[in-house]
């Protein structure tokens, strides 16, 4: 096991005199290189969930609670490591992980990687990953299910093969079916093929079917895909570029999208739901200062039963100030949001997540900063 020295920050957020709980921010590792991508899940089955993080060369998980940092897989591929998955497929209470490689968003022809890792039985120590077919600039991935219930994984890139200035063919969106054994091939089938600029995607259920649908941030917009019997079929919901989307419920109880516009942009935007679902989603700008938006999140904050939006961004291109806000809805249409600043230069935030880390009922922010190299805890202590 690997010894980790806890780093106590400074900032403590305000209190509840501006309408947030207290947040006490722990670093976890202070030693990080880049920080892609940020995952939850139970890794070793004690119902606690860990921290997963693909970093540039190395993939590792934190155990949760005393946050001992174990490295699973190293030196992949050449390029860096840029996006992991993590779930339990098989409900035996530990996840499975899917992590994405070989990053290099200006080669559209030969990069990118896709690798499926299987567990020893010691958890802690490294995992035997198995490449599988992968498209150009592999950039996010998420575990989905499909109508008879199977986890499948879908894998989006950044570009199209052979794009260039975002322009070119559309990114091939893929769904992978998973064998019996993991180590035999794996089949595809298309999700999509006419998207550019497809920064990210998320999974969502709103239809209540057995399977996962996914909206996809992209140059041309919002766009969601459900799946009909075998295809997918596309229904664009906005024509703003997104680079981030993550879906809520807003006071009225209404569905809402929040959006980092454009990729790595400014500008935090809220699009609420039509009335007629043929129509594209009405457009509520919160924000505008952003220094590259590079991480979002939606959840219950607050503890009220609603959800808030939290956004952060890195502060590299164009260089800036970096920081995390928390938006806070003050009409039940979600005209109106208050925005509280909770961190600043301390995480140049390339990924965020929620997730109530110590069952107390809270949902942490959980942070992994490129430029502040470490990966941090906002722990929600209540009002």
């Amino acid at each position: 096991m690997a010894a980790i020295a806890l780093v106590v920050a400074p900032h403590v957020a305000p209190a509840a005199d501006i309408g947030l709980p207290k947040f006490r921010a722990v670093d976890i590792d202070a030693q990080i290189k880049i920080g892609y991508g940020l995952a939850i899940a139970d890794v070793d089955g004690d119902k606690r969930p860990d921290i997963l993080l693909a970093d540039k060369d190395m993939i590792v998980w934190y155990h949760n609670p005393d946050w001992a940092k174990h490295v699973i897989a190293t030196n992949l591929t050449k390029n860096d490591n840029v996006c992991i998955a993590a779930t339990d497929i098989d409900g035996d209470g530990k996840c499975e992980i899917a992590v994405g490689a070989g990053w290099n968003p200006g080669d559209t022809v030969n990069s990118g990687a896709v690798f499926y890792l299987i567990p020893p039985a010691d958890r802690t120590k490294p995992w035997q990953p198995v490449a599988l077919p992968h498209e150009p600039t592999v950039h996010r991935m998420h575990w989905v299910r499909n109508a008879t219930g199977k986890v499948e994984l879908i894998v989006k890139p950044l570009h199209g093969r052979g794009n260039k200035n975002n322009e070119g063919k559309g990114g091939l969106i893929l769904a992978y079916s998973i064998p019996s054994d993991p180590k035999t091939p794996w089949s595809t089938s298309v999700v999509g093929d006419f998207l550019h600029a497809s920064h990210n995607l998320q999974p969502i259920n709103w239809d209540q079917d057995p399977e996962t649908e996914i909206i996809v941030a992209a140059k041309e917009g919002l766009w969601h895909f459900d799946r009909q019997d075998v295809a997918w079929r596309p229904r664009q919901l906005t024509d703003v570029w997104a680079g981030e989307v993550r879906d809520g419920h807003l006071p009225n109880g209404k569905r809402f999208l929040a959006t980092i516009e454009p990729m790595h942009g400014t500008t935090v935007a809220v699009y609420h739901e039509p009335k007629d679902a043929a129509d594209l989603w009405g457009r509520t700008q919160l924000d505008d200062s952003l220094k590259d938006g590079h991480g979002l999140a939606v959840g219950d904050l607050l503890g009220n039963k609603q959800d808030q939006i939290v956004v952060g961004w890195r502060g590299m291109t164009p260089p800036g100030v970096p920081g995390i806000k928390v938006f806070v809805p003050e009409d039940a249409e979600g005209k109106k949001w208050k925005a509280i600043q909770i961190s600043g230069p301390e995480v140049a935030v390339e990924d965020l997540k929620l997730a109530d880390l110590n069952g107390d009922g809270r949902l942490d922010i959980i942070a992994a900063g490129r430029a502040t190299k470490n990966v941090r805890i906002f722990w929600n202590e209540g009002f």
